[in-house]
């Protein structure tokens, strides 16, 4: 939610009327209002910064939470090619089988041959899974 209203205009706004009304108000432009935080507006800098600091941690700890949810949708389509894959390597051996069936002939070729391999998809997440121990030391 912070983040959200942190990169809204209404955010904008709402600084620029706060900014604004410490400003007018403590540079003593309104005769009714004594100055509390006078030019160089030491107080009024000293919250922006807090504020600042506040903000940056919010946006990166929401950076890290769509990182997050990112690496876990890659992950997901990535198991779901590998099965789809691991399909249609099925698909071809059964097409395969049919046409032989049929007396169809069947054209023999490298990239038909390197199609037929079938690779387990657990054993390629494996992989996957052994690199990234490997890479970020925890194996």
């Amino acid at each position: 939610m912070i983040t959200a209203f942190a990169g809204s205009m209404r955010s904008v706004y709402v600084h620029a009327l706060f900014y604004g009304a410490w400003l007018s108000l403590s540079s003593g432009i309104v005769a009714a209002v004594r100055p509390w935080d006078p030019f160089p507006f030491v107080m009024l800098a000293m919250i922006a910064s807090v504020e600042a600091i506040f903000l940056s941690s919010f946006v990166l700890v929401s950076q890290n939470r769509m990182t997050d949810l990112a690496d876990r949708q890659a992950e997901l389509d990535l198991q779901i090619n590998l099965l789809a894959e691991h399909e249609v390597t099925k698909l071809l051996d059964f097409t395969t089988a049919i046409a032989r069936r049929l007396d169809v002939e069947v054209a023999e070729s490298e990239e038909v041959d390197a199609l037929r391999k079938d690779v387990p998809p657990t054993r390629i997440l494996d992989e996957i899974d052994e690199a990234r121990r490997v890479r970020t030391g925890d194996g």
